[in-house]
């Protein structure tokens, strides 16, 4: 879990180190899929984020795994197998994006507008 050293003067605050861990476009709607889907394996998870590059997807997984907010299993047999899911620090942020869920709910635009900012 290195995250960038700071000097005294620009302190990484805890919303600040929350906002590393689940900020940007994807890590929240891939650990959404996790939390709404269970185990899941990584072509299903690919699906499931639509517009999500390959790439992209890996490297997330790889920072959430490396900041012990998904576990990825990697079972040993041909055709390989591995399966992502949410570690418990991982489900303790549930809740976080339930309340993001709620506001979404209440403020959400009309469709149109919705699916021009997709």
């Amino acid at each position: 879990m290195d995250k960038p050293s700071t000097t005294k003067e620009e302190e990484l605050t805890p919303f600040d180190y929350t906002l590393s861990i689940i900020g940007g476009k994807w890590k929240m709607k891939i650990m959404y899929q996790l939390a709404f889907h269970g185990v899941t394996r990584y072509g299903e998870l690919k699906r499931r984020v639509p517009g999500i590059t390959y790439k992209v997807l890996t490297s997330q997984l790889n920072d959430l795994e490396r900041d012990d907010v998904v576990k990825r299993v990697e079972y040993d047999q041909t055709p390989p197998k591995v399966e992502y899911s949410l570690t418990l620090r991982g489900k303790s942020l549930m809740p976080i994006l339930e309340e993001i869920c709620k506001w979404g709910v209440h403020n959400v635009p009309d469709s149109q507008t919705l699916n021009e900012l997709q």
